[in-house]
């Protein structure tokens, strides 16, 4: 399962490796960001080039992938993924980080998400897709629904945001 990709197109977006050049102060602000991170366990770091040169390093060496998602129009950084996939059982968890809110609602992350989980399940050896989301972000869950995914399974008042417990609902999708 170690297939790798040098760049994927869309019409909005082009996928590439996330690399050292990429941690830039944008990113490390997306990082820092309490609207970005509101429902993701990022909100309770605080961020600096250091944390994001380690988290970096952490992808050598393995099957994991960190991908930078850029406007197709002009290469500007808009975002980040992660695909984290176990070569044992043919398995990927993915993720997604619109982090420059101008792009926000706009098909972006759609795009994103479905440039690269359309290739793992195609040419990355995966065989079964998976994703999560805390239930009240509903632009991620919308997105895991539009591009295929169903509802696996939820962890009922898993977690807590502004103060009130919240489930996280787990989605999947297999490549047959």
């Amino acid at each position: 399962m170690t297939a790798r990709f040098r760049e994927l197109r869309g019409q909005k977006v082009v996928l590439r490796t996330f690399g050292a050049d990429d941690v830039s102060e944008a990113y490390i602000g997306w990082l820092n960001n309490p609207e970005v991170t509101r429902f993701s366990n990022q909100r309770f770091r605080t961020h600096d080039r250091a944390s994001c040169e380690a988290y970096l390093a952490s992808f050598e060496g393995s099957d994991n992938l960190f991908v930078s998602v850029r406007d197709a129009a002009d290469g500007a950084a808009v975002g980040t993924m992660t695909a984290y996939r176990n070569a044992h059982h043919g398995t990927c968890d993915v993720g997604i980080m619109i982090g420059q809110r101008d792009y926000w609602g706009g098909g972006y992350g759609q795009e994103a998400w479905d440039l690269l989980t359309g290739w793992l399940l195609s040419e990355g050896g995966v065989r079964k897709l998976t994703a999560g989301c805390l239930a009240p972000n509903k632009g991620m869950v919308r997105l895991m629904e539009r591009s295929g995914m169903h509802l696996e399974a939820t962890r009922k008042r898993h977690e807590i945001v502004d103060g009130a417990p919240e489930d996280i609902v787990l989605y999947a999708r297999f490549a047959d």
